[in-house]
């Protein structure tokens, strides 16, 4: 069973959310609050794609390395990068240096830019509001129909490294369902 845990400090939260100082923060002040803009959702995008495979706690400690490299995640800068840019990257350290991920990266910006509305617009028509709600980590699912759906209308705008898992992730962090656990002290916070 893993439900709410009292940290340090008297309050609760999802026990991934005290694994890490990097995770408290994350936690108590980002992860489930919502993510409206076109940027701020192209980044968390690309985070989580580039998350693929590795600890969260690996990007978090690289984000402002990714940030730095890819131009503060403004689409459009992004979308102008090319070959030498992507050589660039792949000697870039502060990243995660796995090509697939940073052309996906690539292409995900010039897909955000040709997308009708904007990233927002699209990824907030799958929001759950109605979500339920989870005492125990174990009944938190890796995927729901809406991250499906979302994962497959990124992709036909020709989005990469976006499956139903990673569009979950993205719902989760972005605040489109509310995924703290009920005796987390940020449980419906954000509602």
């Amino acid at each position: 069973m893993s439900t709410a845990i009292l940290g340090e400090d008297g309050l609760a939260r999802c026990p991934w959310g005290l694994s890490a100082p990097e995770y408290v923060a994350y936690h108590d002040d980002e992860w489930g609050r919502p993510v409206r803009d076109d940027q701020g959702l192209y980044e968390r995008l690309c985070l989580e794609a580039f998350q693929s495979g590795l600890s969260w706690l690996t990007i978090l400690r690289k984000r402002e390395g990714f940030r730095a490299a890819f131009c503060g995640f403004d689409p459009e800068k992004v979308a102008a990068f090319g070959p030498g840019d992507v050589e660039r990257l792949m000697a870039d350290a502060s990243i995660v240096r796995n090509r697939a991920k940073i052309d996906a990266a690539i292409g995900n910006a010039r897909a955000a830019l040709d997308l009708p509305g904007g990233v927002a617009a699209t990824v907030w028509r799958y929001a759950d509001p109605d979500s339920p709600a989870y005492a125990d980590t174990d009944d938190v699912p890796a995927t729901t129909d809406g991250s499906k759906a979302l994962a497959k209308e990124l992709k036909r705008h020709g989005f990469r490294f976006i499956g139903p898992t990673t569009a979950y992730a993205l719902m989760q962090a972005c605040g489109l369902v509310d995924d703290h656990l009920t005796g987390c002290h940020r449980h419906g916070a954000y509602r």
